[in-house]
């Protein structure tokens, strides 16, 4: 039978150089991923640490174990993404608890992750690399799941209502309403959020990979990495040549995986009418033209439909007796319990630390929260004042978005703290304090979250309010206030949410950054967290990232979220 339908589908489409592309390219991936996944179980001690080398010839290796870390990462996201956010979006009970845990979650830095999964990881793989490997893979997992969790979230709150209905009528089951409709619904906003995403991990790779916690020095082979290795030793040209690996690294990942993606995920676009520009990807046009992915695809279904026509037969012959409703709710609580008792356990040790500290030292930290909470403010400000103007300029200009998209999404995925030392360089010369200069460093990273949501804004202009705008001959400013304002401004403000997330997460990186042996410290909650975590200072530590949650979540609720409100009820478009 298999034979057969790959001779039906042999009649159709003939076997050609697309097909000898396609598996050539296949089977160079598993033999990279095997070559370069082999280097991650080499043994692991005081005396036999991994070591890094500026030689330029190393870098192909280098940016090849950082890529694998970088999708290990992606792929766990993904997994993450789809369970915890379809859980949020059907059960009322546990979104009330889950939405907030990520607003709390995504406000905890990298580094304070590190200091604590370094530690258990290499507990669970003693002797061997691969427990900083995950420990890694997990700090660049932490900088990517939450924007795609939030995404996929969203979107299956807005599914239209007809089609909920047409999957009621159509009575499918748990898996066919997600693969047939909840994924489908929501591909494009998960696709373009996964690049965002995406490039949010870039930004933690020299952290996550050059770890100096608990008094102790570990470098993993990485991109990242090297460039913490010559910034230290002030190589100029390993930082050219580091710089130059990641835009390649960047354009290639750009090509071959998120324009592919983009172009196909343009099939599940929910419109009436079909749309006149659509993007386009060569690879994408290969994958389409290889009868090899055609019979691969078919046999994939057919295996699954296959599976899971026995799983629904199976589950009809087997009548398990429904648990009482006494019974149900006993479990639920002793569920319950076992949460609050494991939450409790660590509540306490948290505290336990954070008594050791004094008076002085609590306050202290909560004035340094201060300092970067203003910092944060500001380099939102900063970040709004270009992006709107610029934002709506790509959206609504179709031959301009053609060729300004492309270059948007490298720059956003460049990682920008691996211009930082230029900028050190630059303020060392300049003399500019680092209470100043750490606003730019933040803005580097967060502020093409702003540019995104407003690109997107100004693309979901209805053309019939751009027409009604013509006909009324409104000037350029009435426009702008009539019609461009209010219709990217709840986009704005999703943005803002984003981006001074991660301006309180770029803060430990942004506030303490070294050129050779000079050091540039801001006064701030971000460079105390660094230093509290290279030094191995629990209680600092802890208080330190308390301090930070508390106030992302007091400005989300307070300030951004107020605002998203109003953007929903009067700026809202339907």
């Amino acid at each position: 039978m298999k034979w057969n339908g790959f001779l039906t589908i042999s009649n159709k489409y003939k076997f050609g150089l697309a097909d000898v592309m396609v598996i050539f390219m296949l089977l160079s991936i598993l033999y990279l991923t095997a070559h370069l996944g082999a280097g991650m179980q080499v043994p692991l001690s005081q005396s036999d640490q991994p070591t890094m080398s500026l030689d330029p010839h190393m870098l192909p290796y280098y940016a090849g174990r950082s890529l694998l870390r970088m999708f290990i990462a992606f792929g766990a996201s993904l997994l993450f993404t789809f369970i915890y956010g379809r859980i949020a979006a059907n059960n009322r009970i546990a979104e009330k608890i889950m939405i907030p845990a990520i607003d709390i979650l995504q406000s905890v830095p990298v580094l304070g992750f590190l200091s604590a999964t370094v530690l258990m990881f290499m507990a669970l793989f003693p002797g061997s690399l691969l427990g900083v490997e995950c420990a890694s893979i997990f700090a660049i997992f932490t900088g990517q799941v939450w924007n795609m969790t939030f995404s996929f979230y969203h979107s299956l709150k807005t599914i239209p209502r007809p089609l909920n209905e047409a999957a009621s009528i159509h009575r499918l089951g748990v898996w066919s309403r997600f693969t047939k409709l909840e994924v489908p619904f929501s591909m494009i906003g998960l696709v373009w959020n996964s690049m965002m995403s995406f490039g949010g991990g870039w930004f933690f790779l020299a952290a996550s990979e050059s770890i100096s916690v608990l008094n102790q020095d570990i470098h993993l082979p990485g991109i990242g990495s090297y460039m913490a290795m010559a910034a230290d030793q002030g190589n100029v040209k390993a930082i050219v040549y580091s710089i130059i690996t990641m835009v390649i690294l960047i354009c290639l990942v750009d090509q071959l995986f998120w324009r592919p993606l983009v172009a196909w995920a343009q099939k599940f676009k929910n419109e009436q009418s079909e749309a006149g520009e659509v993007p386009k990807s060569w690879v994408y046009d290969i994958l389409k033209r290889a009868r090899f992915i055609r019979y691969v695809n078919h046999s994939v279904g057919t295996f699954f439909h296959d599976l899971t026509s026995k799983f629904k037969q199976t589950r009809t012959s087997i009548h398990l007796p429904k648990p009482s409703f006494l019974v149900s709710r006993i479990v639920i609580w002793i569920i319950w319990i076992i949460v609050i008792i494991f939450i409790a356990k660590y509540v306490y040790e948290a505290v336990m630390e954070i008594i050791q500290l004094s008076w002085n030292e609590l306050l202290r930290v909560v004035v340094l929260g201060m300092q970067t909470a203003l910092r944060v403010f500001v380099s939102t400000v900063f970040a709004v004042l270009w992006t709107v103007p610029v934002g709506v300029m790509i959206g609504m200009n179709p031959k301009l978005s053609r060729v300004a998209q492309p270059i948007v999404q490298v720059l956003a995925s460049f990682p920008a703290n691996m211009a930082f030392p230029l900028f050190t360089i630059l303020y060392l010369k300049l003399g500019v304090s680092m209470n100043i200069g750490a606003i730019p460093l933040m803005m580097l990273g967060t502020q093409w979250y702003i540019l995104f949501n407003v690109i997107a804004g100004a693309m979901a202009i209805p053309s019939d309010l751009k027409e009604a705008a013509a006909i009324l001959r409104l000037t350029r400013l009435q426009t702008w206030m009539k019609l461009i304002l209010p219709s990217v401004f709840p986009f704005l403000i999703t943005g803002c949410i984003t981006a001074s997330g991660g301006a309180w997460n770029a803060s430990i990186v942004s506030e303490l950054v070294s050129w050779k042996d000079s050091t540039l410290q801001a006064s701030g909650l971000g460079s105390f967290i660094a230093q509290a975590t290279t030094k191995g200072d629990w209680p600092q530590i802890i208080w330190g990232i308390i301090v930070m949650c508390l106030m992302v979540v007091l400005v989300n609720r307070l300030v951004w979220r107020k605002l998203y409100a109003i953007s929903e009820k009067k700026y809202h478009l339907e």
